[in-house]
């Protein structure tokens, strides 16, 4: 199974168109109608109320354009109670958008084929654009160095619908392929993020490191301050996508840090600067991890040797190259521990993801 495949999953887990005057559909009117990245766009978004939902959703508003949500009603149902939503599941539950149109469709709730091939489907005739938030977990290896045209990841059974470690990226993958097999590749677009970090995010995997400066003293970290690594911040995601959507920018696209700019070193100087903690980083190896059964709590870090050695080496070019914007990571971090402290006690009281404090304090331990 495939060590960053797996930490990368963990975060996680038509109907026809209506005819206007005139005759024409309105996703055929759509296609026709030039957006000059001003004009107020309809939007469903698919999903819309977890981690990057509601920041696309802001920024979409920020810009001036019309927002439906389709979910199941079950998470932060009243985060936005003026916008239009429609209540249903992913799974078979897809009744509630049927004789609607929209200018532009995001999914970022997709991790089951069939799922993203219903939707797709469903819409296909309703909208004239289809934005896919997949991962850099689809790539069939990541001891390379992965630009788009990489080879993807495979399943043996194409039927499988259980998200766990060693079928995400794959799922991924395959939910691309459904995308595009309903929709065109010339009305869709594919992000494929890394790491993503920031205000809201439920996962903490990179929220752990300047919470746990925060709390200072001795602190384990993997590997050496010159590893690079890969995130983009949630914000960030949300603008570039808002970006494809209002340009009709089509194809697939890395969203990621650039390469080999980031590093762990440079992650531990950000903790520091927005904490001004008193900490005093402990530096392990590879090795040492591995020997202690270790390697799988260190979130976004993977080690240099091995079979993710090329993990945060990721292509970002071909988004730079449309515009996509990344901001400087410490402003990710401070405004991910301003974020933080606002969260409730009981939710602040265990991280979910890095080092606990009993292993952290055995694992210094056995450090000289």
């Amino acid at each position: 199974m495939n060590r960053m495949r797996r930490r990368i999953m963990q975060a996680s887990l038509a109907a026809s168109a209506a005819t206007l005057a005139g005759g024409l559909p309105h996703a055929a009117r759509a296609r026709e109608r030039k957006h000059d990245g001003r004009a107020g766009l309809r939007i469903l978004i698919l999903g819309g109320t977890g981690f990057i939902g509601p920041h696309m959703v802001r920024e979409a508003l920020r810009r001036g354009h019309e927002i439906s949500l389709f979910n199941r009603g079950r998470t932060a149902g009243d985060l936005f109670p003026d916008l239009e939503t429609f209540i249903g599941d992913r799974d078979n539950q897809l009744d509630a958008l049927e004789g609607r149109n929209w200018d532009a469709v995001i999914d970022n709730s997709g991790y089951v084929p069939r799922h993203v091939a219903d939707s797709a489907r469903l819409l296909s005739k309703a909208a004239s654009h289809y934005l896919f938030v997949s991962s850099i977990s689809v790539y069939e290896s990541l001891g390379i160095a992965n630009d788009e045209d990489s080879p993807l990841a495979t399943m043996s059974d194409e039927t499988v619908e259980e998200v766990t470690g060693a079928t995400y990226g794959p799922m991924k993958a395959l939910c691309e392929k459904m995308a595009a097999r309903e929709f065109g590749e010339d009305r869709l677009t594919v992000l494929r993020p890394t790491y993503i970090c920031g205000p809201g995010d439920r996962t903490d995997r990179y929220t752990y490191w300047p919470v746990r400066t925060m709390q200072g003293g001795r602190m384990l970290w993997p590997g050496s301050p010159s590893d690079p690594i890969q995130i983009i911040d949630v914000r960030d995601l949300a603008n570039f996508s808002i970006d494809c959507v209002e340009q009709r920018v089509t194809g697939i696209y890395n969203t990621v840090t650039p390469a080999g700019a980031f590093t762990m070193g440079d992650l531990q100087n950000d903790c520091v600067a927005v904490t001004a903690a008193h900490m005093t980083p402990v530096w392990v190896s590879p090795s040492f991890l591995r020997e202690n059964d270790a390697l799988r709590s260190i979130p976004i870090w993977s080690s240099p040797e091995g079979e993710d050695s090329k993990a945060a080496l990721v292509s970002g070019e071909r988004s730079f190259a449309k515009g996509m914007k990344t901001r400087p990571t410490r402003e990710t971090a401070r405004d991910t521990v301003a974020w933080w402290k606002t969260l409730p006690e009981e939710r602040r009281a265990e991280l979910r993801a890095g080092l606990g404090a009993e292993q952290e304090a055995d694992l210094l331990s056995r450090t000289a």
